[in-house]
């Protein structure tokens, strides 16, 4: 799967012009609030009409301002999920799920339905109506009922932000399952930087109706110098590691990657599990030599590959530990009184409480 936007539209006194493509798996719209996520997922699903520009998907073109192309929302196939889940009031849970059944009864089959209502845990809910349901339980409806119209590519916008902390987690952990159980591509909105670490592929990230980075989750995350843009993150890391053990003892988990292991506080988890992990650059610190009795869990030997000189008084110092780059924002008054320079072998310390944990990787 291919998809290829670039398009141009006005509204009011906001300006889109975007360009980028994305591929199989799911890819976040990532960005402050009114940097034009909405306006360009619409546009994706048909529902406005660009000014300027095209839009393909697996080299079908759905819009060519050019060529006066333009398949309306219905044609394209795409599965839409609102922020509120948009149920019908007056149908039950079920005749929402069958909804897209009514229209072509060999969309599924009794067991793909089935199958559906037991991957998103909605069996007890099916003869209660919307105004009965929570928040969670709504949004799983909506999105189970968008992918039993058997879309070609799921659309949400923002499908978290209006519930609480708990929900959002119950939420995400079901988007796992079907990201990785459906295969379905995904474009996911959102403004959230746990939502985006735990379960995209790519990020596009979007300042001013602009696309100022586009690119793996890895790459895109961990840029200090697009923090003035997103507004809503701090550079760092973002590093793919699996559980080597729990200690639950001492409420810790080992995780390995290519460049060692790390101890994590706080991690809920279990042996072999995929996970990624967020090590912000104000976490790390540096040792030209391997301390000793030190409370620091995480001591990573690795080479410094880049030392960036910005206005104030911090530094941040890029180190390649493995195949992963660990990034450290410390004063400029430590970076000279070490004598950081790029080549130099050094340990990264990072303390076990301060890890993000960020969700199973495909």
């Amino acid at each position: 799967m291919t998809l290829s936007v670039t398009i141009e539209h006005q509204h009011g006194g906001f300006s889109l012009d975007t360009r980028f493509e994305c591929s199989a798996g799911v890819t976040a719209l990532f960005g402050r609030s009114g940097t034009g996520k909405t306006t360009l997922v619409n546009a994706i699903a048909g529902l406005i009409h660009p000014r300027k520009g095209s839009i393909v998907f697996d080299g079908e073109t759905l819009f060519d301002s050019q060529r006066d192309i333009y398949v309306r929302a219905g044609r394209r196939r795409f599965g839409y999920v609102f922020q509120e889940g948009r149920l019908f009031p007056h149908l039950t849970v079920r005749q929402n799920l069958l909804y897209s059944h009514w229209f072509d009864r060999a969309l599924y089959s009794a067991t793909e339905f089935s199958h559906m209502v037991e991957l998103l845990g909605i069996g007890e809910l099916l003869q209660r109506q919307p105004a009965q349901l929570s928040g969670g339980e709504k949004q799983r409806v909506a999105i189970g009922r968008a992918l039993l119209a058997k879309p070609r590519l799921l659309l949400l916008d923002e499908p978290l932000a209006s519930l609480d902390a708990e929900r959002k987690h119950e939420i995400l952990r079901y988007l796992k399952l079907l990201r990785d159980e459906t295969r379905i591509p995904m474009i996911y909105v959102s403004h959230a930087v746990e939502e985006v670490l735990e379960l995209a592929d790519e990020v596009v990230l979007l300042a001013a109706g602009r696309v100022v980075a586009n690119g793996s989750v890895e790459a895109v995350m961990g840029r200090p110098d697009l923090r003035p843009a997103s507004g809503l993150f701090e550079g760092g890391a973002v590093i793919e590691t699996h559980v080597t053990g729990v200690d639950l003892d001492d409420g810790l988990a080992t995780l390995g990657f290519e460049g060692g292991t790390l101890s994590v506080g706080n991690f809920d988890a279990r042996a072999g599990e995929r996970v990624r992990v967020r090590i912000r650059a104000r976490e790390v610190s540096i040792a030209l030599e391997r301390p000793q009795h030190i409370s620091i869990q995480n001591i990573l030997r690795g080479k410094i590959i880049q030392v960036d000189m910005p206005h104030g008084s911090s530094v941040n110092v890029s180190i390649a530990v493995g195949a992963a780059t660990l990034r450290a924002r410390i004063t400029k008054r430590s970076a000279r009184q070490l004598a950081l320079a790029p080549g130099m072998q050094v340990y990264a310390l990072i303390k076990a409480i301060s890890l993000d944990r960020s969700g199973g990787l495909a």
